[in-house]
Order: structure tokens, then C-alpha cells, then sequence
């Protein structure tokens, strides 16, 4: 099914597979900081306040430089910013859309406390009002669906970072640097390959009918986040992930029992940048698990720096993703429950105000 271009054509009517082939164009993006002047205070901790692909960029960011960033990074998703947000507080606040009611919630209790404020937005809200306000931010090329804008989304919170201090450019730099790589290796997951070559598609196949369960390290959680909302918005598919070494101290007990029948898949997602003693946690908890529940499908990120691995896996995630959409019988791209969703809550809000 996956190699036969009319059912990939039908059942992808949207294209999403081309938006996936095409994504890593987006570590090129030319990223512009507009009302860039800041008043230089000193700046002891960062706030993202995003949902969806928008956290996942400052995840992959907080998993790729924790160990230069010396001042804390939180990632924020839901109304409320933590009570110690202050004056000295970076908060950038990340919505695609610009209509994320939980992303403008943050920025006026930001607003509110005088932290120092950025915006990261394709339009919308968010951006008319950091425009009305002079506050600085990253205008996002419009026209994509948020969770395929993860790239494009990275860069602009490097380039904020980078104007405040945070990181050095090179960072930012080292995202193109990506560029060219990352689009050969996406030649090889496009849906005129067929499947005996290519490893999305296999990994699809592997997959399909059941429900997943990704594992990631301590550098690789936000990737097996990344895999499990991926097969959530496209193959419209229960998914989960789990982080080592936490799971070895609950999640792992729980394959040992219930339920009998496990119609499972289970992917380790494993970095060669991992630290060597979660690489063996990986290899061990396989092994005592053997026969108790399905045993994992090793995908080893490929690439020669710890970002060009986590943007060649989320490239990846999406493809394959897509492919199981199609075998599931789903158009990939529409997320019609959420925007029923935001639709009833607008609802509700517009009630409580009249």
C-alpha cells in the first residue's frame, strides 16, 4: 500500500508528506529579532510558556545545551507561570498560532511581574499584541500546521537566546549547519522510495494496528515525546513515551503483569551523545523483559552533533507518522477534534464575560 501513489495520493490529500520532505529547509530559516532593544538586566532564569511543537522546540533546546545554559530553563504548559517569576525572568512566549490561550495567559502574568519578555508567533494575538507593545519577537513563516513548524520554531528561540545572552550564535549557526544533511536524508523517507528502502515506511509497517510506546534517555526524551504526539495529530493513534532511568523505577514493574495480551510496539530511541549508563539501562531492561512484553525496536539516531541527531529523529517521527495515518485510513493533516475543542472553550470564555 505504502509504494502505490494513488492510495498515498488519496488518503494524503493535504500533502503532508511533501510539508515532512521539505522540513528541512526550515534550519535555514533567516530568523529577524524585531524591537530587539532590552535594558540589559541581568537574566537568572528562563521561562518558555508554549504547547505542542512550540514546548517541543524549547525541549529539544534544554535537552541539546544543558550543559552550557548556566541559568535555569522551565518549560511552562499550562495557564500559570511558577511564583518566582520576576523582574530578572526571561519569558518568551511560543505560539504558532498566536491564539494559544495558555501562551497569552503567560505573557500578561509576565507583563504583570515586569519580566523581560519575548514572542515567538506566526500572527494572531500573541504577535499584534507584542507589536502594539514593542516587546521583542520572531515573526514564524505562516501557512504550516504547528507541529511541523518544530524547525523553524528552534531557530527563533535560538536567536532569542542568543540576543539575550543566553547562548552563544554558534548555536544558532550550528542549526543550518544541519541544513544540507538533514535534506539528503530525507531523500531517503519520501514516498517515491519503496518500502524494502525505506526505514519510515518499514517503520510504519512495523507499527500499525497496535499502539506504541517510545523510550527515550535523558537526552532523548523530548524526541519520544516528539515520536508520541506525532502519531497522535497524524496517524490520529494512541501513543505514550517514557524517560530512563525514571521508568526502571515504575514503568518497568509494569510490563510484568497485566495486561496478558500486549498489542504493543516498543522503540528505544538511543543517542551515541547518551550517557553510557542510560545505554545500558536501554540493553539490560530489554533483556529481563524478554517474553513479558514486545521486544524493542532499536532506532539509533544518526548524525555526527547532538542537534543534528534530534532534528534528523523529528524529521523522521513525522514521515513515518504519516505513513501510518495512511495505513490507518486517515488524512494526516487535519486536527478537527482540537479546533472543536478551542471552539467550545472560546465559547465558554465568551460566556463568562458577558
Amino acid at each position: 500500500m505504502l509504494d502505490d501513489n494513488n492510495v498515498l495520493r488519496q488518503r494524503d490529500p493535504e500533502d503532508a508528506l511533501g510539508v515532512a520532505a521539505a522540513q528541512f529547509e526550515q534550519a535555514r530559516f533567516s530568523v529577524k529579532v524585531d524591537a530587539p532593544e532590552h535594558d540589559g538586566r541581568e537574566i537568572n532564569r528562563i521561562i518558555v510558556v508554549g504547547m505542542g511543537g512550540s514546548a517541543l522546540a524549547a525541549l529539544l533546546a534544554k535537552a541539546w545545551l544543558k550543559g552550557e545554559i548556566t541559568v535555569p530553563l522551565e518549560v511552562v504548559r499550562t495557564y500559570d507561570l511558577p511564583e518566582y517569576v520576576d523582574y530578572n525572568t526571561l519569558v518568551i512566549a511560543s505560539s504558532y498560532s498566536g491564539t494559544t490561550e495558555e501562551v497569552l495567559a503567560g505573557l500578561e502574568q509576565a507583563r504583570g511581574r515586569s519580566a523581560q519578555i519575548a514572542v515567538i508567533s506566526a500572527g494572531g494575538d500573541l504577535q499584534a499584541k507584542a507589536e502594539e507593545r514593542g516587546i521583542s519577537n520572531v515573526k514564524l513563516p505562516v501557512d504550516l500546521e504547528p507541529r511541523m513548524a518544530v524547525i523553524y520554531n528552534l531557530r527563533a528561540l535560538l536567536a532569542i537566546l542568543a540576543h539575550f545572552d543566553i547562548v552563544n550564535y554558534d548555536r544558532f549557526a550550528e542549526i543550518a549547519d544541519c541544513a544540507d544533511w538533514l535534506g539528503q536524508e530525507t531523500l531517503q523517507w519520501v514516498s517515491g522510495v519503496t518500502t524494502d528502502k525505506n526505514y519510515a515506511k518499514q517503520l510504519a509497517l512495523m507499527s500499525v494496528g497496535k499502539t506504541p510506546i517510545f523510550y527515550g534517555g535523558d537526552l532523548t526524551t523530548p524526541i519520544a515525546y516528539k515520536w508520541k504526539t506525532a502519531w497522535n495529530t497524524n496517524a490520529k493513534n494512541v501513543a505514550f513515551y517514557d524517560e530512563y532511568p525514571e521508568f526502571n523505577h515504575n514503568g518497568f514493574i509494569g510490563w510484568t503483569s497485566h495486561p496478558v495480551e500486549k498489542p504493543f510496539a516498543v522503540f528505544d530511541l538511543v543517542s551515541t551523545f547518551e550517557n553510557p549508563k542510560i545505554l545500558k539501562r536501554f540493553e539490560v531492561t530489554d533483556r529481563l523483559l524478554s517474553g513479558q512484553r514486545p521486544k524493542a525496536t532499536t532506532i539509533e539516531l544518526k548524525g555526527d552533533s547532538v542537534i543534528a541527531q534530534l532534528l534528523w529523529a523529528s524529521i523522521l517521527a513525522d514521515f513515518t507518522s504519516i505513513y501510518v495515518a495512511i495505513l490507518n485510513g486517515v488524512d494526516p493533516t487535519p486536527v478537527p477534534l482540537v479546533e472543536k475543542l478551542k471552539k467550545e472553550l472560546s465559547s465558554d470564555n465568551d460566556a463568562a464575560t458577558r
